[in-house]
């Protein structure tokens, strides 16, 4: 989309987004969730969409399950300082049902060129949602997660890391032992460029 394409600083594609009418979740949410951190160390966190929390506050994962993917982080020697997390869709869908494919396709122009100028080194996807609009896949999260897979963007490729969503580790907690091998994968790849 021409919008997002013309940004060419994140708080120039913050304000476009803030100003855009073209998905009808804005009209339904109370902020507009861009993103929280830093993304000078080059470690993106990418999640589905705000819930109840996060649409109230204006910032990602800061409910529940954000409380547990700053534990996650810990895990690895990271903090929100250090990393930099943003979602799929910046406003939350009504009774954070799953988005529909026409909202998101108003809103991935802003996630691709959100991408392109934080430059991350790494990409973590966080759940199905957010494997199935970056990379393009429709396969389970229970057999992309673990692997690494590419992201080409400006001409150049990111590593990914799909690994479960904190929300769905809340519900099935035996699953975090999957989601810490996922962190230890993103954990030794850090290492090679910090």
């Amino acid at each position: 989309m021409e919008i997002a394409a013309r940004c060419a600083t994140l708080p120039k594609l913050k304000a476009a987004l803030e100003r855009f009418e073209g998905c009808s979740l804005k009209s339904l949410a109370t902020n507009t969730v861009f993103a929280d951190g830093s993304p000078e160390r080059g470690i993106m966190f990418i999640g589905e969409a705000p819930g109840h929390d996060e649409d109230r506050i204006g910032l990602p994962f800061v409910g529940r399950a954000g409380k547990l993917l700053d534990k996650m982080l810990a895990s690895i020697g990271l903090d929100r300082t250090q990393a930099y997390i943003v979602n799929v869709l910046p406003w939350r869908p009504p009774d954070n049902r799953n988005p529909e494919p026409t909202e998101v396709a108003k809103c991935i122009p802003f996630l691709r060129r959100h991408i392109e100028l934080a430059k991350p080194k790494i990409l973590i996807l966080l759940g199905a949602v957010s494997v199935r609009h970056v990379l393009g896949q429709s396969d389970g999260i229970m057999r992309l997660r673990g692997r690494w897979h590419e992201y080409h963007v400006a001409g150049h490729m990111i590593p990914v890391m799909p690994t479960l969503h904190p929300a769905y580790l809340l519900r099935r907690p035996i699953d975090k032992r999957l989601a810490w091998r996922d962190l230890q994968a993103v954990a030794q790849k850090v290492k090679t460029f910090s």
